[in-house]
């Protein structure tokens, strides 16, 4: 038996979704190679199954179920502790590869992590190292953030001073008077991002590239102000919701477009500067200027200002709003008669279902492969349109639980070998196409589980289709038991039951 094969079908049977506990901990055999990690890191899997390679002795096995976006990261909390820094890492570095929306780690992971005091038992690497990691994975949910600034341990509330702008006048407050020495001195020390003469005289001592973020989103004084004027740096100033209304008057007729655009839908933006720009001659300030009745608070115009610019194709983050509008205001946006509005409200999970269906059949195209990527309720023809029509959201769509898993048949001969295979993998297929020309349509095909078992025993022997028909569903139990006797011996194709 080939080293090919052999690998093939295990591959195969480690993403059987019919595969049973039993079978599936025989891939943590050191013999089974990579297609122990393929199976920790890519399927969901029976309990038996995590808790067997929580307690695996190779590092690599609980590193790579550390990255398992299928599992309740809650199952996964041993690792957090975990002996290996590595693997404590993977976790805290979130799900490989990284789909659009992470799945936030529960709070007593994210407490554990915060506050561990080493890095592990092999030395890879430091706490901070791999806190680091987790601030970068969006495993971190805003309520978090939110509940450190009056969480019981020390270490929690120093944390929470580090995002200063985000906590209430109230939390601020409590940080400076904390009782324990390290906060109060942690919330001083942040608190200079409120205070503009604080600004102005830190912002030399900071490094150049984060400069723009403080001038984006701290509390300026007029000669800072004046400085970004006469440095042409005034993007940042036309986003800060601190910059004073004489400079919004000067930005407002700024010679470049996208200066006066950014500011153009700002909510304390004066009646007549709003008038001036409604009129402007570029068509993206006079777009942004009529959209100004919406925003009426700096929620809503961070809702619409994430939207804007983005395209049909934006595989950005899905992410969480800071402050979330009402939904009366999405609603109104849902039925406005500006795209980017209904745009926006596509792309609020809440909105109920009646607008939902409205939106689903949206002249705009953008409205639609937003509600597509983002909403709960988007219906499955939608679903299966925008991954026909744009194949940049494949991968986030597959992940969706509405995604329609029969009803694509009317694919099977599509030019693009993407679709084919997944019109291939259509439970309601007569006859799926084993011998196409590419090698995803035939994986896909030879797994369809419409195949009886005597033609995935015609299946296995062929390289071409032995993944496939591996990872068959209908391929009975004691098969894939020999399989995994003769892959694990690399012994020679073992005969189907009853040869």
């Amino acid at each position: 038996m080939s080293d090919s094969l052999r690998e093939l079908w295990l591959r195969g049977i480690a993403l059987n979704p019919a595969a049973p506990s039993d079978v599936l901990i025989r891939l943590l055999d050191r013999a089974a190679g990579e297609a122990g990690q393929l199976m920790c890191e890519g399927r969901d899997l029976p309990a038996a199954v995590i808790d067997a390679a929580l307690r695996h002795p190779a590092r690599a096995i609980r590193g790579h179920l550390a990255r398992n976006r299928h599992i309740d990261p809650a199952l996964l909390a041993p690792l957090a502790t975990d002996p290996s820094g590595i693997v404590r890492a993977r976790l805290a570095g979130g799900p490989h590869p990284r789909p659009r929306w992470v799945r936030p780690l529960p709070d007593d992971i994210l407490v554990t992590f915060m506050t561990s005091q080493d890095g592990g038992e092999d030395g890879m690497l430091t706490e901070n190292e791999i806190v680091q990691e987790l601030s970068f994975s969006r495993q971190i949910p805003l309520s978090f953030y939110r509940s450190m600034a009056g969480h019981g341990h020390p270490g929690l509330r120093e944390r929470a001073t580090w995002r200063w702008q985000s906590l209430t006048p109230a939390q601020r407050e409590a940080l400076l008077h904390d009782p324990d020495p390290a906060v109060r001195e942690a919330a001083q020390e942040s608190s200079w991002e409120l205070v503009p003469e604080a600004v102005e005289a830190k912002l030399p001592s900071i490094g150049s590239l984060s400069q723009p973020f403080v001038l984006g989103t701290c509390a300026l004084s007029p000669a800072l102000v004046e400085q970004c004027f006469a440095d042409d740096a005034v993007h940042p100033l036309a986003r800060n919701r601190h910059t004073p209304a004489y400079a919004l008057a000067r930005l407002a007729r700024h010679p470049e477009p996208k200066v006066r655009e950014m500011v153009a839908a700002r909510p304390d933006l004066e009646p007549d500067l709003v008038a001036e720009l409604r009129e402007d001659r570029d068509p993206d300030v006079r777009m942004r200027a009529r959209l100004h009745p919406f925003p009426r608070t700096w929620a809503e115009y961070r809702a619409i200002d994430r939207v804007i610019g983005h395209g049909p194709d934006c595989t950005c983050p899905i992410t969480e709003l800071p402050t979330e509008p009402s939904p009366e205001w999405f609603a109104a946006c849902a039925a406005s008669e500006e795209p980017v509005l209904r745009r926006v409200a596509a792309s609020w999970p809440g909105l109920p279902t009646a607008l939902v269906e409205t939106l689903a059949r949206d002249d705009d195209e953008e409205v639609r492969i937003r509600l597509a990527c983002l909403h709960p309720l988007a219906p499955p023809h939608l679903l299966l349109d925008v991954f026909v029509t744009r194949p940049a959201h494949r991968p986030h769509l597959l992940t969706l639980c509405n995604f329609p898993r029969t009803g694509r048949t009317h694919l099977i001969n599509h030019p693009d070998p993407e679709v084919r295979s997944l019109a291939a993998a259509d439970p309601t297929l007569p006859q799926p196409p084993v011998q196409d020309s590419d090698e995803s349509v035939r994986r896909a095909a030879a797994a369809n589980p419409v195949l009886a078992p005597e033609v995935l025993e015609a299946l296995l022997p062929d390289p071409r289709t032995a993944e496939g028909a591996a990872a068959n569903p209908s391929l009975p139990v004691p098969r894939m038991h020999a399989l995994l006797d003769h892959s694990l011996n690399s012994a020679a194709l073992p005969p189907a039951a009853g040869c």
